[in-house]
């Protein structure tokens, strides 16, 4: 049984299907990056899967159970934490204090979510010496950074990126991709990327969606080498690296 099965997904924004029958499955233990240009419906998809966005139609399965038409509160209690694109760190409250928020959802004392906080500066290295410095400090890099290790304190089963290299200089890319390779360790991901190369770079299994339909699905080799496939929605001529 695969952790998250979408089935016919429909959503809709007015009039607009912005996801058109939808269907997906990421299994446990897995990166899955989902593909396509703007407007495409990859962080439609991640709405909607975190609650954000409700379905007009299909239905959304975690561990086997119906997630559709749950808010996102619930959302995240089940075990599924949202990255959105743009970081929306705040910035008045210090480093550590955007981390902190992100165990909102957890029963837990404050004592033990600092020295989980703390310990996110294990795996975000970059990041340790602005822990007491103000959100609107930081650079687009470090802010990145921060919105993810938020996500990871809510100890979620499955982490949704939206688009975590956007507007990223090329070496900050590679940290923060290199960050995704540790996550996977212990948490699945479904992972929104416009950058073909380094989504599928760290990727089990590839989707590529095109005005809201799903165009095709496969093994990231599979997708990178087909000539047709990568310049009909990759762009790009080099063969993925891990």
């Amino acid at each position: 049984m695969a952790l998250l099965e979408i089935n016919d997904l429909i959503v809709l924004y007015g009039e607009i299907e912005a996801l058109r029958g939808v269907s997906l499955k990421v299994e446990e233990g897995q990166v899955v990056t989902l593909l396509g240009s703007n407007g495409a419906g990859k962080s439609t998809t991640l709405r909607a899967i975190s609650g954000l966005a409700k379905p007009a139609a299909g239905e959304i399965l975690f561990d086997g159970k119906s997630i559709s038409g749950l808010g996102p509160e619930q959302i995240v209690r089940l075990g599924i934490s949202h990255v959105p694109e743009g970081r929306r760190v705040f910035p008045g409250l210090t480093v550590k204090e955007n981390i902190m928020l992100g165990a909102s959802n957890r029963r837990a004392a404050k004592s033990e979510i600092s020295r989980e906080a703390d310990a996110m500066f294990d795996l975000f290295p970059d990041i340790r010496v602005f822990a007491d410095k103000l959100g609107w400090t930081l650079s687009g890099g470090q802010l990145q950074m921060v919105a993810v290790a938020r996500g990871l304190m809510a100890k979620p089963r499955l982490l949704l990126l939206d688009e975590p290299s956007l507007g990223l200089a090329p070496v900050i890319v590679q940290a923060v991709f290199r960050i995704i390779e540790e996550i996977r360790r212990e948490t699945t991901v479904l992972l929104v990327e416009q950058n073909a190369r380094m989504g599928l770079s760290v990727a089990d299994y590839g989707y590529v969606l095109e005005t809201g339909r799903l165009a095709l699905g496969g093994k990231p080799d599979d997708l990178w080498s087909d000539e047709a496939i990568r310049a009909a929605y990759l762009g790009g001529h080099n063969k993925v690296t891990a």
